[in-house]
């Protein structure tokens, strides 16, 4: 069997995709982003799309090939598209814009298939491990559940007022959920199941992560177990890591000169990967907390970066 290959890319306010070998940092393949910045990026399952979300689309790029044209286009938005995310099958997109909607986009066919209004710029969206529902996090700090069953909001939620919500993040098991704000604070909820098929949120923790925003929280994959981690990244340069277990501190990643915008583990947990103002991104160990790589070819700001490490899943 042989190893899956390895996808890691980054994007930047220099107006460039780059893609990344992991291991060497060395970048292989730069494409061209020149209508708008990008502000998150996205792998399907199955490795073979390079999903960026820009102002006010969302391209699709083929990731094996070197075209610098993207196979499709995503136009419904009307404003900033600051989430996008893949359904486990890879056979819809969800995305979410600063023009207040979250949309879902069947990858089959054209145009946006379902549109749900959050009425404040949204920020961020996760889809539950369920498959089933959509959380958003917006502007004016309303956090929403979808339930695309049902196809309605079936919860509301605001951990603080006014205060924007930047991050959300869902333990891979469905067991927590992790919203990140502005004022550098971490709300953390258990998530219970109703008798309906609705989650309900319970109040577990509050964390004061940093004294400046957290512009991402981001949860350790399933294959990090019996370890659970909480990553932040803040615009106080550091990226710090908590033990889920009594949210005390792991560690503290400290190497970057500016924001760090964006980080994703990797498939093991084992590593994490960061996106920073300073221009670069870096390659982290979780066990030591050092640098190992630093990812150097953009002239601006690194704002989002994407890795797909794991297996593709097997073909239905």
């Amino acid at each position: 069997m042989s190893q899956p290959t390895v996808i890691l890319a980054t994007a930047s306010y220099d107006h460039t995709i780059r893609f990344w070998e992991a291991k060497s940092g060395r970048c292989y393949r730069t494409i061209q982003y020149p209508d708008s910045q990008v502000n998150r990026l996205e792998i399907t399952p199955d490795k073979r799309y390079l999903a960026a979300a820009g102002n006010p689309h969302i391209r699709l790029f083929d990731v094996n090939s070197n075209s610098p044209q993207p196979v499709m286009s995503y136009d419904g938005h009307t404003s900033n598209v600051m989430a996008v995310g893949f359904q486990c099958d890879g056979n819809w997109m969800y995305s979410g814009s600063e023009d207040g909607t979250v949309k879902i986009w069947d990858l089959r066919a054209p145009g946006c298939q379902r549109e749900y209004e959050s009425r404040a710029a949204v920020n961020t969206v996760v889809l539950h491990p369920n498959q089933t529902e959509l959380i958003s996090g917006d502007q004016n700090g309303n956090i929403r559940v979808w339930d695309l069953t049902a196809n309605s909001c079936s919860c509301e939620l605001v951990p603080e007022v006014d205060t924007a919500v930047r991050s959300l993040t869902v333990m891979w098991d469905g067991s927590l959920v992790v919203a990140a704000n502005n004022n550098g604070t971490c709300y953390v909820w258990r998530l219970l199941r109703g008798t309906q098929t609705m989650t309900n949120f319970e109040p577990l923790h509050k964390l004061q992560a940093h004294n400046g925003y957290i512009l991402k929280c981001l949860l350790s994959p399933e294959f990090c177990d019996p370890h659970r981690y909480l990553a932040t990244a803040s615009s106080d340069h550091t990226v710090k890591i908590w033990n889920v277990d009594g949210f005390t501190l792991e560690k503290t990643l400290i190497g970057h000169q500016r924001w760090v915008w964006d980080c994703v583990f990797s498939v093991d947990g084992a590593y994490l990967i960061t996106a920073s103002s300073d221009s670069t991104a870096r390659l982290w160990s979780m066990s030591t907390g050092e640098d190992i790589k630093i990812y150097q070819g953009h002239h601006k700001a690194t704002i989002c970066c994407a890795l797909h490490d794991g297996a593709e899943p097997a073909s239905s």
